[in-house]
């Protein structure tokens, strides 16, 4: 997890820039879709990354690669329909557009990699898509762990019957000290790698099936 190779940390500075921005970006435009005005009057609702980056979480995602952007604030009261529901969509929205990401940007290096295989760029580019593919994995899976404060938990708390959510909230003061246990020991590195791994293998096979009869 901790490292400070400079080509690495170089490489993933567009990497975070992508991952945090488009990840907030989905939490402000599904709140924002369900009625919630708060994102958007709080300048959320952009892809631009400075509306997102929180300047120390940044730093730590660069030098240790475990670091946060600032939480979209949202109001549920706004939300249309069921509330529990309009919690759930927004939490996964953030994940699901970082797994999507990676798959957008692991076709665009497979297509690119084709084109400049051979130039002296070409190492450099593919670090940097590299770095762009596992960050947005990375936050992706990360963040569907049902630990608060976590999207995963408010998954979890949105899934369950009333009951079960309500005695679930009682965890929210111990979240973070269950976070900093997992990071600091190898509990969180079994889950997240293997995770990770599996899923750029299936995209990869799924992008070479697709790419290799036009690649020829």
């Amino acid at each position: 997890m901790f490292g400070f190779d400079l080509p690495s940390i170089i490489a993933n500075i567009p990497a975070l820039l992508i991952g945090f921005a488009f990840h907030e970006f989905a939490h402000a435009w599904v709140a924002d879709r369900l009625g919630d005005p708060t994102p958007r009057s709080q300048g959320r609702l952009t892809m631009n990354p400075i509306a997102h980056l929180d300047l120390f979480g940044t730093l730590m995602a660069l030098l240790y690669r475990f670091g946060w952007a600032k939480p979209v604030m949202t109001n549920p009261q706004y939300y249309r329909g069921d509330k529990n529901r309009g919690q759930m969509l927004v939490a996964l929205a953030g994940p699901i557009m970082n797994l999507l990401t990676a798959f957008v940007v692991m076709f665009l290096w497979f297509l690119t990699m084709h084109w400049v295989r051979g130039s002296e760029w070409s190492s450099i580019i593919s670090l940097i898509f590299q770095s762009t593919v596992f960050m947005n994995l990375g936050l992706g899976i990360f963040n569907l762990l049902p630990i608060p404060p976590l999207d995963g938990f408010a998954v979890l708390v949105g899934v369950l019957p009333k009951h079960y959510a309500r005695q679930l909230h009682v965890l929210e003061q111990y979240g973070m000290i269950i976070l900093v246990i997992l990071l600091f020991t190898d509990i969180l590195g079994k889950v997240l790698f293997p995770a990770v791994n599996g899923i750029a293998y299936a995209y990869q096979t799924i992008i070479t099936l697709v790419l290799t009869p036009f690649l020829r």
